[in-house]
């Protein structure tokens, strides 16, 4: 082992002559480049009392070591925000065994493919009748008017929430949102807004439990009534279920639209596959898998080791925090040829987009079906789609990484 190595492991400073990373230096519309230099230089990197993983073989350990755990929600949450501490506290993204194992297998029942796969229909036509609205507009913002839309109302779709009840939901989805990290940071009220938006959800959905346990529910095939029949073996109490609904539309929310907004930015940027995905449509099943790869909505998630332990020779001490850069990992080119061009064509199944081991995405197959569909749907019926001259606006955000803003002219 050479001397650099040595200290590396020994005291575990940084000798590489990068500086410390930090997400507030990366350049949001292309943290690429940053990302290949740390990966290069310095691919497992201590900064500010966090491991920064950037490549695609430690990233992978970590994910599917379930000696690396996710523990429990945030310590930051204040006191002050009971509702917000109670409803993350029964997330599964927060869980270890054999909690966790619990809560996925009463999920996995109730969100299995087939349920996904009945959904389509109903995708398309939620998809279509956005494209339809669009299509009144010679410019519009597509996040706005489509991206994130589209997975509210499909999420809404599946818990069986009424129709006149959307706007209300996709607002409290959103204003749940205000307690991730990066907003709180610009909002002095935040934690404040997410926890009357958990207060909310919380009413609504103990609501809904109750009424289809009375039987005055019209929704009889839904999520919250596939739950419900799947904890009579598995009981959880209705803590879990609430919070359960509640992660469902976040998780399924903001990241969705991510990839359909950065998705549809990928295509245009290679017009080569932009053409081929419009000549071939039936391409754009893989192309999805392919664009999670390439710019994944997800950019990074943290770990704690539960174990002293060495990964890429740094010395990773027990209790330690990891952050595993998944769209560093993603264009790692010791797993994806010539990994910054997009090529729809690829076998891109070995990205950690949607993660790997017992915290992969549940809900992947919904979120594929959703971009497959409403990708398709824009690129079917707006043949003269094209991005206006205005310049993209990225979202303050690093981990939920995307557009908040993203200009189109429809052709029409």
């Amino acid at each position: 082992m050479g001397g650099q190595d040595a200290g590396r492991v020994m005291g575990g400073e940084n000798t590489t002559g990068l500086p410390p990373f930090r997400t507030a230096d990366v350049d949001l519309s292309d943290p690429y480049p940053l990302y290949r230099r740390y990966r290069e230089g310095d691919p497992v990197h201590l900064s500010e009392g966090a491991w920064y993983f950037f490549r695609h073989d430690d990233v992978a350990r970590v994910l599917t070591n379930r000696l690396y755990g996710r523990g429990a929600p945030p310590a930051r949450l204040p006191e002050e925000c009971p509702h917000l501490r109670r409803t993350t506290a029964n997330w599964m993204v927060f869980m270890d065994p054999p909690r966790h194992t619990r809560v996925r297998a009463l999920v996995a029942k109730a969100f299995t493919p087939r349920i996904v796969e009945g959904l389509r229909p109903r995708i398309r036509r939620l998809a279509a009748d956005l494209v339809t609205d669009l299509a009144r507009q010679p410019a519009a913002d597509l996040v706005d008017a489509f991206a994130a839309p589209l997975p509210i109302l499909v999420i809404s779709e599946l818990l069986g929430v009424p129709r006149e009840d959307r706007p209300w939901f996709r607002a409290q989805a959103v204003d749940l949102q205000q307690a991730t990290s990066s907003r709180v940071a610009r909002r002095a009220d935040g934690f404040q807004v997410a926890d009357a938006a958990a207060r909310e959800l919380e009413a609504y959905f103990r609501a809904e439990l109750a009424r289809r346990r009375a039987g005055r529910s019209p929704n009889a095939a839904d999520l919250i009534a596939a739950m419900l029949h799947a904890e009579e073996q598995l009981p959880l109490g209705d803590e879990v279920l609430v919070g359960t609904c509640i992660h469902l539309l976040t998780a399924g929310h903001e990241t969705t639209t991510n990839l359909i907004a950065k998705g549809l930015l990928a295509l245009f940027a290679h017009p080569d596959q932009l053409a081929l995905v419009r000549t071939r449509p039936e391409l754009m099943r893989e192309a999805v898998e392919e664009l999670v790869r390439y710019d994944s909505p997800v950019q990074m998630i943290s770990r704690w080791a539960g174990e002293d332990g060495e990964v890429g020779g740094r010395h990773i001490p027990k209790g330690g925090k990891v952050v595993l850069v998944l769209g560093s990992a993603n264009r790692d080119p010791e797993h994806f040829d010539a990994p910054d061009r997009l090529d729809i064509r690829r076998d891109a199944r070995r990205h950690t987009g949607f993660g790997m081991g017992i915290h992969y995405c549940v809900g992947a197959p919904l979120a594929r079906a959703e971009a497959e569909i409403g990708l398709g749907e824009l690129l079917r019926r707006l043949p003269r789609l094209a991005l206006a001259d205005e310049p993209v606006r990225w979202a303050d955000d690093l981990v939920f990484h995307g557009p908040s803003r993203l200009t189109i002219r429809t052709g029409v």
